[in-house]
This record gives C-alpha cells, sequence and structure tokens, in this order.
C-alpha cells in the first residue's frame, strides 16, 4: 500500500525483542557482554550496532557499550522491526462497536488497550480483538490487519478499520491528504495563554531517549506535524484543551504540548506524572495524587473521528463520550477549582 500508510508506518517505532532484569548477585558488568551472555546466537558486533543505534536500554534509558550493568537493572534491546514470531492470533476480545457494514468498523478504543501486537504486548489487543470478530480483515504492509491508523495504549477513544481491501486503500489516501477529522480532549499542565493557537513543528524520534518523540522546530529532523488547539476550561494549575489533529504523526500532542511547556497531565513518558504546576502544599499534593489515582494515565482521548465512506462517499461522524476516568478527574479539578475561588 505505498507511502500512504504514514500513520501506521514502522519508522516511527520501536518492538521489544528482548527484556532483562538483572538478579540479584548480578556484578556489574559491561552492557554488551551482558547481553552475549543471555541472547543465544548473537555476535558482539550485531549488539555493539545496536547499542550504537541507541536500541539498547538500561532502565528506559539508551546506554553506551561499557555502560556497567547492576542488579535489578531492566535491560531492553528494541529495535524497528517487529519479532519474527506469529503475532496474529485471533482471541475473543469484546469490542465497542460503534459502527459497522460491509466495507468499515469503527471502534472506541478503551485506554490500556495496544492497538496492535508488539512492544511487548503479543496478546490483548486490538487486532487480535478484530481478527476474531471479523475474518478476512486486509492486511496492511505491517501486517496489520485493517488498520489505516492508531492511538497509543493508554489514549482512549475512536478508530476506524477497513474491512476490504478497497476500503483499506481509500482510508489510507484520505489520512494521507489529510481530510479526515479527528478531534482529542486532553488535559495538560499549565495555564494555556491563548484561548486558541497552533503548535507547528518537525516530530521525530529523541536522540537521548528512543522511546520519546521530540519536537526539531527548526525542520532539520523528524516529519512535519501540525496541532490546532483550542482551550475548553481553565483549571487555574492545569487545562482542558481540544486538540484537532492536521498531521497524525507518533506522540503527537503529547510531543507538541510538552514541547510548548504543558505536558499532559500524568503522561509518565513526558513528564507529566510529576507535580508541574502549583502551590507546596501538603493538602494540594495530596489531592494531585488522588487525581493520578483516578486517572492513572495520560488525559488524553480521541472524541471525534470524521471521514468520507470509501464506498457511498457519505461523509461519516462519530463522537465518543469522555470515559469514566477522565470525567472523575476533571470533577476533581473542578471543585477544587471553585472551592479555591471560594477561599479567595
Amino acid at each position: 500500500m505505498k507511502e500512504n500508510e504514514e500513520h501506521i508506518n514502522s519508522d516511527d517505532e520501536l518492538f521489544e525483542h528482548y527484556k532483562f532484569t538483572a538478579s540479584e548477585g548480578q556484578e556489574p558488568l559491561r552492557v554488551d557482554k551482558f547481553l552475549m551472555n543471555f541472547i543465544e546466537n548473537a555476535t558482539r558486533n550485531k549488539i555493539q550496532q545496536a547499542i550504537k543505534a541507541g536500541n539498547v536500554l538500561v532502565n528506559d534509558t539508551p546506554v553506551k557499550a561499557n555502560h556497567k550493568v547492576k542488579p535489578g537493572d531492566v535491560v531492553r534491546v528494541v529495535l524497528a522491526h517487529p519479532p519474527h514470531e506469529n503475532l496474529l492470533v485471533a482471541e475473543e476480545i469484546p469490542l465497542d462497536l460503534v459502527y459497522e457494514d460491509e466495507e468499515v468498523v469503527v471502534v472506541n478504543k478503551p485506554a490500556g488497550m495496544v492497538v496492535h501486537p508488539g512492544h511487548g504486548n503479543y496478546s490483548g489487543t486490538l487486532v487480535n480483538g478484530l481478527i476474531y470478530h471479523f475474518e478476512h480483515l486486509p492486511k496492511n504492509s505491517n501486517e496489520r490487519p485493517g488498520l489505516v491508523h492508531r492511538i497509543d495504549k493508554d489514549t482512549s477513544g475512536l478508530l476506524v478499520v477497513a474491512k476490504t481491501e478497497y476500503a483499506m486503500a481509500n482510508l489510507a489516501s484520505q489520512f494521507f491528504d489529510r481530510t479526515t477529522d479527528r478531534v482529542y480532549y486532553a488535559l495538560v499542565w499549565g495555564s494555556v495563554k491563548e484561548e486558541q493557537g497552533v503548535i507547528t513543528g518537525n516530530i521525530g524520534r529523541s536522540f537521548k531517549n528512543r522511546l520519546q518523540m521530540d519536537v526539531f522546530p527548526e525542520g532539520d529532523f523528524g516529519k512535519h506535524a501540525v496541532t490546532h488547539y483550542k482551550v475548553i476550561e481553565r483549571f487555574n494549575y492545569v487545562t482542558l484543551v481540544e486538540c484537532k489533529l492536521e498531521t497524525g504523526r507518533t506522540h503527537q500532542i503529547r510531543a507538541h504540548f510538552k514541547h510548548i511547556g504543558h505536558p499532559l497531565f500524568n503522561d509518565e513518558r513526558y513528564g507529566g506524572d510529576r507535580i508541574l504546576k502549583g502551590t507546596t502544599y501538603t493538602k494540594y499534593k495530596q489531592f494531585v495524587e488522588n487525581c493520578f489515582k483516578v486517572l492513572p494515565r495520560q488525559a488524553l482521548h480521541a472524541k471525534t473521528l470524521g471521514f468520507e465512506h470509501p464506498v457511498s462517499k457519505k461523509r461519516l461522524f462519530f463522537d465518543s463520550p469522555v470515559p469514566q476516568d477522565m470525567v472523575q478527574c476533571l470533577e476533581k479539578w473542578r471543585a477544587y477549582t471553585v472551592n479555591q475561588h471560594e477561599k479567595s
């Protein structure tokens, strides 16, 4: 399906191939030698090449070959291509189907569900459920039946899935040509200054942390990315924003908002799982930690999705309710904000 697959291209993602936890009795040992002991048939040259490319992580941080592995360290090898195992196993997983006809299916994905196998998640994914419920889904070049776009594991919301080869090609073209409509709700740290705005900046894999995406505003690296936003509600130290995607890069909203100083609330990968704004009072700290417990993931929901039906050419539009964990978190912030206003 050629270049139209920019939204599901594997260039932007890494698959976990190996994961080892150093034992309590582990003597400090160079990471390249450590991996030689654990990976069958591995050559030192291959391991060193993976290290040089930033694909060997110790406690989620890329390391050099001379890094010493210590007891309790988690060592991972991540590469751009999926492992060789047959990942496409049908599983009876309940799916929230918002719409279905002969050509397409629209699914409301819950937070915590991985879209497709990989990254150490080889079962329980949306794709595993799709191939159980629907036979003969078309495959793209990455062997992911029906997928023309995806959302992160801990992001909830709407996805369209193709049921035929024609629908897949047509939908892929719509995403490539940016004629789809996608709106996300995000709760971000800080008081966003403007009521609405546009974030523009190339997005590519971080040189420092291979599990993160960075913004390269000079355009010297990464892929062109544009996010439109407007403020929905303000809560003193956090802001609820509506984001409309013009492009669909990996972690686009998460990376863009971190870039402008407003990481998503409780986004562990991008630093939003710490108290970034607010007071130093113990009560406030407890309040935020309670919010983290209620919403144990990044505060991001793919709320609406619009596209042209591949066959009828009718414009279809879907809206999904904000999930309960995010609703409860917003209610807590709303009550906290009202209480602060009453005190002042």
